[in-house]
């Protein structure tokens, strides 16, 4: 009897022990967490242009992000007005150049999800993109943030690649927002 309860207890610790790194998600939190970065690229990867013609998803973007993103919108859209109605209407205002949530300033031709961390209400996805407008192809990965608000996942951050100008998003937004005259 003493032999079955020392096993059964040594099941129960292996079984309740998580190891370290290791995914603590469901498959619906996967499918969620999927379903946030196709919409992610789907509706706002392309072009920036989506940007400024479309509101600023709540259901996609964390709360600081989805702020951040519209104040930077804000200043360029106010920009844009500004030299339109100034002496010169046809200097440049301040826009976003190149894609906003991609470390390659053309963008991207095709992406797809290549790993996926999710753990209680955080998520890091590898998302590896290419851009096969250029000879020889560029491909590249970056890490998209996600963390699980009101039982929905959003958006926090992206980390760029290396082969980007800017360490992030939210870096790559504050710069945009205090950097503006």
């Amino acid at each position: 009897m003493k032999n079955f309860f020392l096993y059964l207890s040594i099941f129960f610790a292996f079984i309740s022990c998580n190891k370290k790194g290791e995914s603590t998600s469901s498959p619906v939190d996967s499918t969620a967490v999927k379903t946030k970065i196709s919409a992610l690229y789907d509706q706002y990867g392309k072009s920036n242009e989506m940007v400024y013609n479309q509101p600023i998803s709540s259901d996609l973007f964390s709360p600081d992000l989805k702020k951040n993103i519209e104040k930077a919108i804000q200043i360029s859209k106010e920009d844009i007005e500004k030299v339109k109605k100034s002496a010169h209407p046809d200097e440049k205002p301040l826009i976003f150049e190149g894609a906003i949530f991609s470390s390659l300033y053309e963008g991207f031709t095709d992406y797809k999800i290549q790993s996926m961390d999710i753990h209680d209400t955080t998520a890091d996805v590898i998302v590896q993109f290419e851009y096969n407008m250029a000879t020889p192809k560029v491909v590249w990965t970056d890490k998209v943030h996600l963390i699980n608000s009101d039982g929905q996942w959003k958006i926090d951050n992206i980390d760029f690649d290396t082969i980007g100008n800017s360490k992030n998003l939210t870096t790559r937004l504050n710069d945009f927002i205090h950097n503006t005259p």
